[in-house]
């Protein structure tokens, strides 16, 4: 897979969450809303490894709503104290 276009799909989702930190999105609707691909339209795989790698780095985070999975920034919880 073209790690190019991996990280051009991160860079754009942190872009994208930047702007508007309450957004959530399937990976279908990250793929065509919050990446601008630029004529040059990658297939969803690249979306998903994006999305993949910045859950793993912990920037973001996967919630199942009924049958579908949303994307999101991760929510860090209340520190105790």
């Amino acid at each position: 897979m073209d790690q190019t276009a991996i990280d051009f799909a991160e860079t754009a989702i942190l872009g994208y969450l930047k702007l508007r930190p309450t957004s959530a999105d399937t990976a279908e609707g990250v793929h065509h809303w919050w990446i601008s691909w630029e004529g040059w339209p990658e297939h969803i795989s690249v979306t998903e490894c994006a999305l993949a790698r910045l859950r793993a780095a912990g920037r973001i985070e996967c919630v199942r709503l009924g049958n579908r999975e949303f994307w999101r920034l991760k929510i860090k919880p209340p520190s105790a104290g």
